[in-house]
């Protein structure tokens, strides 16, 4: 927890005001508040819930993101439960493409929101691609063919969870899977139901909790030559409408009963 310490000491100092004045204003007293900001005690949810309401911050940033790297007037204007989105510019201020590298993948998990990280990931400019912000990530390439494990999925940030669309394909950064390239097949209250091109693959849930960013399909880079097997995409398009057929014959049947 020192990320969230050093994060209200940093807010506290922004704002001018004195601990005894953010205790008395937390009902609690300025020796238990002095021991969150050194890192000396652990708030319990409910005071780190008072806290985040206090500075109008998410407990997400918190506890995950240097604030100090902000500025301020940025983090306050974030809707609720945003993860701030570093990006890296050229000297125009243009945004670059990162790359995401196939050996290091999972670093990702623990570099996402952090700008030195992102700062030190090799890029590309695609032209085409404008108004939004682009990553490029590597391919699952077993269960969403016809890309391989050696391609890149480049994906456009999505804003918000009412940006999705069924049918879409979209990279999700989760906790449990790390980065995973998906079809989004429902979208429900609590999770988001993603299905795998490859037929061999089941649908599963996703959970709303576990997902830290959610990337929509762009356009995507092969590093390698398809063969003529790679290409026969017909025989899958053909699994996937079966399988869609057989998903509504069996609703239809559910509701003439």
């Amino acid at each position: 927890m020192l990320l969230l310490s050093e994060n209200i000491r940093y807010l506290r100092g922004q704002l001018g005001y004195s601990q005894q004045r953010v205790a008395d204003d937390l009902i609690i007293t300025r020796g238990r508040y002095g021991k969150y900001e050194d890192n000396v005690a652990e708030p319990p949810i409910e005071i780190l819930l008072k806290i985040s309401r206090y500075y109008n911050v998410s407990i997400d940033l918190l506890v995950s993101v240097d604030l100090k790297k902000y500025p301020l007037k940025d983090i306050l204007e974030l809707p609720d439960n945003r993860i701030l989105l570093p990006v890296k510019v050229d000297n125009r201020g243009e945004n670059k493409i990162e790359i995401i590298p196939h050996k290091a993948s999972m670093g990702y998990l623990n570099g996402y929101a952090d700008p030195e990280y992102i700062e030190s990931l090799q890029t590309i400019s695609l032209p085409f691609l404008t108004f939004g912000k682009y990553r490029a990530f590597p391919a699952d390439g077993g269960s969403m063919p016809p890309h391989q494990d050696s391609s890149y999925i480049i994906g456009k940030y999505l804003e918000q969870l009412t940006d999705l669309k069924v049918g879409k394909t979209y990279v999700f950064i989760t906790r449990s899977e790390g980065i995973t390239y998906k079809r989004l097949s429902g979208v429900f209250d609590e999770a988001l139901e993603v299905c795998p091109d490859n037929s061999c693959f089941k649908p599963y849930n996703i959970p709303l909790w576990d997902i830290f960013e959610i990337w929509e399909y762009a356009c995507s880079i092969a590093t390698k030559e398809f063969s003529k097997d790679d290409l026969q995409l017909d025989s899958v398009a053909i699994m996937r409408m079966l399988r869609e057929l057989k998903n509504e014959v069996k609703e239809l049947k559910e509701k003439t009963r």
